[in-house]
């Protein structure tokens, strides 16, 4: 008799709602209705002149904004669709909110107390850094729910935050700067003297970082929590919910300070908001180089699987380097070469960055999946990039130093070919469990003949080993290479 079989044959479709499409359709309407409607409110606000020369003056600060954002992003860079989300966001669904939002609280509390000069107050300082802080606030939270996987430490918050908080800086720049223009036109003013020029130069001259400040103390909170372990639930909400508070505390002091008297503005601009844009400056430069340090200390592990060539290592770990590899590689094979190179430095980043995260328990349940796909996206990059990055590390290589006399040659430890020590020696991880491929590692053609009659190699055999645990206390004091790994008879994928 036949029976039916206890699961269905086929899996169950997913819900409309979780298709890829839907989900980016919906965003992108709701964007694009909220621009449009943004853009209405500032045009019936500042007249059609005043939005095209406010729209003209507002745009100044964004590239170099932006282009700063993304300096800070060259270790791990994000995918573009997030900061273009980022910045449409700020511009447009950001900016509707609070455009409604304050106009609305500012009337009512003028409605109720009968004072529209202290409403005013009270809206600029209280009402409008809730709401502008809550509103931009979104696009992070957004990003670190749906876009975990490029959501990993506090650069890419500070990235986030900084872009949203740029494109809603813009917005309200066209606002200002347009309704200053049209004052100008009615009291005839013009020059340096006029409303135009001093709010140009307040906004965009003096503090074009000012609500990207703010807006990244929400940032760094959401990149703390992303670095917390999974248990700490409770830091997890509680972090973010700080950095929001805190961005909302400067943004309303930076607001208020008109109020302080003839100097409040000076006195809040260089005793406050000047030293926290350098002490946040300093904090995100320190956390990129132990980004940095970070590709350094855990890429050698898969030098020694046969993934990665044994200068790789110093050399990712090296901005000057990686722009010398993609020059090298831009020079010699054009700009897909270059693109090529570009991708096989963001991927050995990653790599390094999910190798830590398993080190300390953080990875998730895709442990073994995502370093599946970014080992295969390395190796099927590798002979473009192999060359520059070996052009690379020759070119930074320190000078080889002249030998004492009796304790061998230079270049005896050189695993490379080219007579440069970069430390990763077969025989150093001897006993580990990991031996040396056979044949080491050959130099590196250059790029004279590639893609002529030279096929890719055959793509390295991969196992999968399980979501790597952190070691218990009584082995931490092993060697930390070893404890880097699931378990010791547990290797890293290899070459065969």
């Amino acid at each position: 008799m036949a029976t039916c079989p206890p699961y269905p044959t086929n899996p169950p479709r997913p819900h409309w709602w979780q298709r890829g499409w839907v989900r980016y359709g919906a965003l992108t309407t709701l964007l694009a209705i909220s621009g449009l409607v943004i853009l209405a409110l500032v045009r019936e606000q500042t007249g059609t002149q005043g939005f095209l020369v406010g729209l003209g003056l507002a745009v100044l600060p964004v590239p170099l904004l932006i282009a700063a954002f993304r300096w800070l992003d060259r270790v791990e860079p994000g995918p573009w669709r997030n900061l273009v989300f980022c910045f449409a966001w700020g511009a447009c669904a950001a900016a509707l909110i609070a455009i409604i939002a304050n106009s609305f609280a500012t009337r009512w509390i003028a409605t109720a107390t009968a004072d529209p000069a202290g409403a005013d107050t009270l809206g600029a300082t209280v009402i409008a850094p809730v709401v502008e802080e809550s509103a931009k606030a979104a696009a992070v939270l957004l990003v670190f729910l749906f876009r975990r996987r490029d959501f990993t430490g506090i650069v890419d918050g500070v990235v986030t935050a900084g872009v949203t908080a740029t494109g809603f800086a813009f917005t309200e720049n066209i606002l200002y700067l347009g309704n200053a223009f049209g004052t100008d036109q009615l009291t005839g003013d013009s020059g340096f003297a006029s409303v135009t020029a001093a709010t140009f130069f307040v906004r965009v001259v003096m503090s074009p970082f000012a609500h990207p400040l703010f807006t990244v103390l929400t940032g760094i909170g959401f990149g703390i929590a992303a670095l917390s372990t999974g248990r700490h639930h409770l830091r997890r909400a509680l972090l973010p919910l700080a950095g929001l508070l805190l961005a909302m505390g400067m943004h309303a002091l930076w607001n208020g300070s008109a109020a302080f008297g003839e100097y409040g503005f000076l006195a809040v601009y260089g005793a406050f908001m000047v030293p926290c844009f350098g002490l946040l400056t300093w904090l995100v430069i320190w956390t990129r180089q132990r980004e940095l340090r970070t590709v350094r200390e855990e890429l050698p592990a898969y030098v020694m699987a046969g993934w990665l060539a044994p200068a790789e290592p110093h050399t990712l770990a090296s901005m000057h380097a990686r722009r010398l590899a993609r020059q090298y590689a831009r020079r010699h094979a054009g700009k897909q070469a270059a693109r090529a190179v570009a991708q096989y430095e963001a991927y050995a980043t990653s790599l390094a960055f999910l190798r830590q995260r398993g080190r300390k328990g953080r990875a998730g349940p895709d442990f073994a999946v995502r370093e599946r796909e970014l080992l295969d996206a390395l190796w099927h990059r590798r002979d473009v990039a192999r060359p520059a990055l070996d052009h690379a590390a020759r070119a930074t290589a320190p000078p080889p130093v002249a030998p004492w006399p009796g304790y061998g040659t230079p270049g005896s430890h050189a695993g490379y070919g080219y007579g440069y020590g970069y430390g990763y020696a077969a025989a150093a991880y001897a006993g580990y469990g990991y031996a040396a491929r056979p044949g080491g590692f050959a130099p590196v053609a250059p790029y004279g003949g590639y893609g002529h009659g030279h096929p890719a190699p055959a793509a390295p055999a991969f196992t999968p080993a399980p979501v790597p645990a952190p070691f218990p206390a009584h082995a931490r004091s092993r060697p930390a290479y070893p404890s880097a790994h699931p378990a010791p008879h547990q290797p890293l994928p290899r070459r065969p």
